[in-house]
């Protein structure tokens, strides 16, 4: 199996995913250019955190237009498993790989601090080996990191059990305190239809060694890895 990590002009967190993909979870991986269509036979795709294209018009906005992006929308339309990572989250949403949107923090200023996630589900590729439930500990660092969709998506996320995180307290409580940017409903991860495209903002790039804090985020790597393993 071979993971691929994304690559655009302003991409600040693309060297931390290939780093915890090769040296942490031990797997292949391989960067990939965005002016380029070809994926190199990669089974798992990371769009990782940062400024794409500067961010200039509207995050994720002008990324979405990459040819790198034409052929993700594909490879996630045969089922291929994605990782969309807070700025990644934002270019999945805005291709129309994820519902929603993210918008401005409600508090309108940059937000970089430790948070802690509720699992919500554990019917994923990326979730199956936590608990219902779980808290995990993850830092975000973002502008826009505030969750928004309409009442029927809204419906049908819960309705399909496609929320995978929730921001909550330490104990597990979800609480307007605990939600950092404003999310609907807490909101800090949605999955696709076929629950193989995955948008969070927080990081588990910048969580996957207890030297960083918390060694939580590896826990997903390691997940997409073993569903990779089950399904050759």
């Amino acid at each position: 199996m071979k993971f691929g990590v994304l690559v655009f002009p302003g991409s600040n967190c693309d060297h931390d995913t290939y780093h915890v993909v090769e040296a942490l979870a031990k797997q292949p991986v391989t960067y990939l250019w965005h002016a380029s269509e070809d994926l190199q036979g990669c089974d798992a795709i990371l769009v990782p955190g940062g400024f794409a294209y500067g961010d200039y018009l509207r995050t994720g906005a002008i990324a979405k237009f990459a040819p790198v992006m034409q052929s993700v929308a594909k490879f996630a339309k045969s089922g291929g498993l994605v990782l969309g990572i807070c700025n990644g989250f934002q270019i999945l949403c805005e291709a129309g790989l994820l519902p929603g949107a993210l918008m401005r923090n409600a508090g309108q200023h940059y937000i970089c601090k430790q948070t802690y996630l509720r699992t919500e589900t554990t019917d994923s590729p990326f979730t199956h080996p936590l608990s219902r439930g779980q808290v995990l500990q993850m830092p975000i660092g973002h502008m826009e990191g505030n969750y928004f969709c309409d009442a029927d998506t809204l419906a049908a996320l819960k309705r399909d059990d496609r929320i995978a995180f929730r921001y909550v307290t330490a104990d597990g409580a979800v609480t307007a305190g605990a939600n950092p940017n404003g999310s609907l409903e807490n909101i800090a991860g949605v999955l696709s239809e076929g629950r193989n495209v995955l948008g969070m903002m927080p990081h588990p790039d910048r969580s996957s060694e207890e030297l960083l804090g918390s060694a939580d985020g590896l826990l997903l790597f390691k997940a997409m890895a073993e569903s990779l393993a089950a399904a050759q």
